[in-house]
């Protein structure tokens, strides 16, 4: 093995390990059935980006004292009321905003944390020929109907449901648990994870859903969720964080929540893909324990961006149309 093979494989078991591992005085609460118990209101809402920035390069943690210098900066790259480029409208003010007010406690420098460049690996020739495809298609029919638009804007899937993607906005979840079942609200789109933890076999693979079909378990202290069964179009399943991203019908989701102390779940998923994805890749989320209450996001119900997206494409035509006549 040569050593820069060696450097790389040292990094990539680095990745997966958790800065946050449980200290020796916690002891894992325990339901009265005997499970761990994860029962609670939680966040993931965070400023560490998904990615790691590139000019980080191999650096998988913040020292220290580069803390709040990093989150001032992503404090004020995320400010959504800031100055934007002429022609831009923007979102949201910043207000209505939730990525919380620090990074991620274990001072990781992005969420994915294998790879250990901290990014999404590459996509495989065929995938990558079907993202190019569609952002070509796109490019000359941005909004011909509401199906040429992103899952997001349709309220239709969001980042936060499988696997638990932190958001802009809306990044508190509810788990509560029985015996042989977990339950996750998930306060974006309200969309209700109900998880069996009784060994049954997963559904058949053409019944697809979009949060898919889960099946878990605990192996000791820590609940695993296998998903699959992940319903897929054209258009991203990963949410705001990972929109021009892609998945097929082998798309297969496994997470892991571990009580690292009172008031934090440690959270992370595997995204595995092998027709998309050139390697599986994982993302690591502390969940911080919220005050709660959660509220019911109608985001269908007020969905007004989506008509006037639609409306003003075709007033653009229309506009294009006279101009072409002379008028």
């Amino acid at each position: 093995m040569t050593k820069h093979a060696v450097t790389y494989a040292l990094l990539g078991t680095l990745a997966l390990a958790p800065l946050g591992v449980r200290s020796q005085e916690w002891t894992t609460p325990r339901t009265p059935w005997g499970h761990p118990d994860l029962e609670g209101l939680w966040t993931n809402a965070t400023l560490t980006p998904f990615q790691r920035p590139t000019e980080l390069g191999m650096k998988a943690f913040y020292e220290p004292d580069e803390v709040a210098t990093v989150e001032q900066e992503r404090r004020a790259q995320t400010n959504a009321d800031r100055a934007l480029p002429p022609g831009q409208v923007g979102s949201y003010n910043d207000f209505f905003f939730e990525r919380g007010s620090g990074i991620v406690t274990t001072r990781r420098t992005s969420l994915i944390i294998d790879p250990p460049d901290g990014r999404i690996p590459a996509l495989t020739a065929e995938a990558q020929g079907k993202v190019d495809a569609r952002t070509e298609y796109a490019a000359l029919h941005p909004a011909d109907t509401a199906a040429d638009r992103w899952l997001t804007e349709r309220c239709i899937l969001f980042g936060g449901a499988v696997p638990m993607f932190p958001e802009p906005y809306n990044n508190n979840y509810q788990i509560v648990q029985t015996p042989d079942h977990v339950t996750i609200l998930v306060e974006l789109n309200h969309e209700t994870r109900v998880i069996p933890m009784d060994g049954r076999p997963p559904l058949p693979a053409e019944m697809q859903q979009w949060i898919g079909d889960s099946r878990g378990r605990f192996e000791g202290d820590t609940l695993v969720v296998e998903t699959q069964n992940l319903k897929f179009n054209e258009q991203s399943r990963f949410g705001v964080q990972y929109l021009n991203g892609i998945s097929d019908e082998n798309l297969r989701v496994v997470e892991r929540f571990t009580r690292t102390d009172a008031d934090t779940i440690l959270y992370q998923a595997t995204i595995e893909d092998p027709t998309v994805f050139t390697q599986a890749w994982t993302v690591e989320i502390p969940l911080k324990r919220a005050p709660g209450p959660i509220f019911e996001v109608a985001c269908h119900e007020g969905n007004y961006g989506l008509g006037f997206i639609l409306s003003g494409h075709r007033a653009e035509e229309r506009a294009a149309a006279d101009a072409a006549r002379g008028q």
